[in-house]
């Protein structure tokens, strides 16, 4: 302190702004945080209408046009759909084609992405180039259909979920993170008498579960909302998933199926045509947030080296 009086020098003191990071870096993040506050409620508010508007008596909601806030809340809508036999069996359909379709989807993939991540496997190249080459080029809407109704699948719930049962980005990303196991797993498993098919299912699969059910949701979410197909592929209505009656319901809403078709349904109003969509997007909405952990970690994973 003596030496410091002597010599006028006034002690330094360094004055840290929070974690270390300067204003630039403040000003960045903070712009950051707003921009993605106001596209989460971009996003947001739509479903949010359309909830509120679900629950909001037909004639207020005809009034007002948009409502977030309703003043009295109903039930009258899900009572509808749930009343409705059709609603409740498309509803078994799609948890049905959603559930057996992810299966075999994951079943596959697995399979195939094990087999091709072996490098000792014969014609390993020739096949990964036409698993590459199905990406960039398909056969198309026709020639799929004429597969199909060949196969005789037309009016099956096979029909949706054979067909694409496989899907080549998938594949790839999982046999990349296959060969980024460590080779010594399987050697010491060899060594204890274990083969292909026991180091898959006990080495190989339980080490690989972050991307396994990464793709397990982006399969389901895929067969859950698919609706094309099912209009391709079945002529049976009472086979329809819940998405095409969506759909239908949508069309009849807007008369946009003529009045010879609109004589055997019942057209239903607004409040309806929402609630419809709640009940069809609600199961993925409660299934997503147990399985959100898994999504960056699998993708990352399995996608570092080809």
């Amino acid at each position: 302190m003596q030496k410091q009086a002597k010599t006028g020098q006034r002690p330094y003191i360094a004055v840290k702004r929070k974690g270390g990071k300067s204003v630039g870096s403040l000003l960045f993040d903070g712009i950051n945080y707003l921009l993605l506050t106001l596209f989460a409620i971009a996003t947001i508010i739509p479903f949010l209408y359309i909830l509120a508007g679900s629950l909001t008596p037909a004639d207020e909601l005809t009034k007002q046009g948009f409502v977030l806030i309703p003043s009295r809340l109903t039930l009258d809508a899900y009572s509808y759909l749930l009343a409705s036999e059709a609603v409740i069996r498309g509803l078994g359909v799609s948890i049905y084609i959603t559930a057996v379709g992810t299966f075999i989807n994951i079943l596959f993939t697995v399979l195939m992405a094990y087999a091709l991540a072996r490098k000792e496997l014969k014609g390993r190249q020739p096949i990964l180039l036409m698993v590459i080459f199905s990406m960039l080029f398909s056969g198309g809407m026709i020639p799929t259909f004429l597969i199909v109704k060949t196969m005789g699948l037309l009016d099956s719930y096979w029909s949706l979920m054979i067909p694409g049962a496989i899907n080549a980005f998938n594949l790839i990303v999982m046999k990349n993170f296959f060969q980024q196991l460590p080779e010594g797993l399987e050697e010491s498993a060899k060594m204890d008498g274990c083969n292909d098919l026991g180091i898959l299912f006990r080495i190989v699969i339980p080490l690989s579960l972050p991307v396994i059910v990464t793709f397990v949701m982006f399969y389901a979410v895929g067969h859950w909302n698919s609706y094309f197909t099912a209009i391709l592929y079945i002529n049976d209505t009472e086979k329809w998933p819940l998405q095409v009656l969506v759909r239908q319901l949508i069309i009849l809403s807007q008369g946009g199926l003529g009045e010879s078709n609109q004589d055997s349904f019942n057209i239903p109003a607004q409040t309806v045509n929402m609630a419809m969509i709640v009940l069809s997007t609600l199961p993925i909405l409660i299934v997503y947030p147990f399985l959100q952990k898994h999504f960056t970690k699998g993708i990352l994973l399995g996608s570092v080296k080809g």
